[in-house]
């Protein structure tokens, strides 16, 4: 049975990771550099949010990274359901901004 966003309990890690996609840190690498989080735990828990339709992904195209010289990022959105339970985390817990680094509170 596929969990449903209003079900999932936020932990303190998805959370953050929430925060961070809301304020603009929107790939893996961007995500752990505004959390402080390391990968083991910010990819584990981004593919967890995105099970559970709090986020959604996309891939850039191959263009846009060779032109850079990097290889192709993924990038998070949040989805409605998403930006529903961050707003709820930001009314419960007011200093959660301060947990990411440039986001505004």
């Amino acid at each position: 049975m596929r969990m449903m966003a209003d079900d999932a309990k936020l932990t303190h890690t998805a959370t953050m990771i929430l925060q961070a996609i809301g304020a603009g840190y929107v790939y893996g690498l961007s995500v752990m550099d505004a959390t402080g989080l390391p990968s083991g735990t910010v990819y584990p828990a981004l593919r967890r949010l995105e099970e559970a339709s709090l986020i959604r992904s996309s891939w850039e195209s191959r263009k846009t990274a060779d032109a850079e010289k990097r290889p192709p990022r993924k990038y998070y959105k949040l989805t409605a359901a998403g930006k529903a339970r961050l707003e709820a985390a930001q009314k419960r817990y007011p200093l959660l901004a301060a947990l990411v680094k440039g986001a505004a509170g």
